[in-house]
């Protein structure tokens, strides 16, 4: 196994662009794992990993003895002093390893339910949608182009690898995928709206969600078949995007049982 001790070395050059530039991981379609969990999940999910670094301390933990073992000679791997590793790293402790692998392409799902999101700018917020749908079982997800960026560290670690569970579609149109849509076409909304309770989600549901501030935009509002509420008895005026989210969702697990 090669170590890197320079910090001029193209590969930990190349890994930090990738960690802090969304230009470069799409012109690369490559992304950065950071962390044992996060390439767990991407290997679980069917992928290989195309080069794993390793902090050089690290070596022993027995996770990565695992891991190790499980990719046998399937990546390129090298060591990284941890100093080294920190300079690179976006955490605040540089993790015992740090992937470069492909983002996955948009898999067919069988299930036609779906989350479309509409300018969702907040990482965490957007990394916390993805979890609760693959915990819903809502396989698909379309991605406005205002939303923040899926594969950014925040957003994966967020995600805590919901991302590799589920179908991605990035820039999608959203009022063509609502008005292509054969199913239930909701959106929370205040103006017209009934409670979500009333609504039979039993079948196949595309679940709007909007940006933090501005809610959805007219033109997806347009497309929206219903207008639900989510009862609120207190005193908060609304509730987090996120937050919000997880209610609908797990209301149709509710009713399909």
């Amino acid at each position: 196994m090669k170590h890197i001790s320079s910090a001029h070395n193209d590969a930990l050059k190349t890994l930090e662009r990738l960690l802090g530039k969304p230009a470069e991981r799409r012109r690369s379609g490559l992304l950065a794992l950071e962390g044992l969990h996060l390439v767990d999940a991407y290997l679980r999910a069917g992928h290989t990993l195309d080069a794993l670094y390793l902090r050089e301390d690290a070596l022993a933990h027995p996770e990565v003895v695992a891991l190790l073992g499980r990719i046998g000679t399937a990546c390129d791997c090298a060591t990284v002093s941890a100093p080294l590793l920190g300079k690179v790293s976006e955490l605040s402790s540089p993790p015992e390893v740090v992937a470069v692998a492909r983002i996955p392409q948009a898999m067919a799902v069988a299930d036609p339910s779906c989350i479309l999101l509409d300018d969702v700018q907040d990482p965490g917020n957007l990394g916390t949608l993805l979890r609760t749908a693959a915990a819903a079982d809502v396989r698909s997800v379309y991605l406005s182009r205002g939303c923040a960026d899926v594969w950014a560290g925040k957003t994966l670690r967020a995600g805590m690898g919901a991302q590799f569970a589920l179908a991605i579609h990035e820039r999608a149109d959203l009022p063509a995928v609502l008005s292509a849509f054969d199913g239930r076409r909701l959106v929370t909304h205040l103006s017209g709206s009934v409670p979500l309770w009333q609504l039979d989600l039993r079948g196949p549901c595309a679940f709007v969600f909007g940006n933090e501030g501005a809610g959805v935009s007219g033109a997806v509002l347009a497309e929206a078949g219903d207008r639900v509420r989510i009862p609120m008895p207190g005193e908060a005026e609304s509730l987090n995007v996120a937050a919000a989210a997880a209610i609908c969702l797990f209301e149709r697990v509710r009713q399909r049982g």
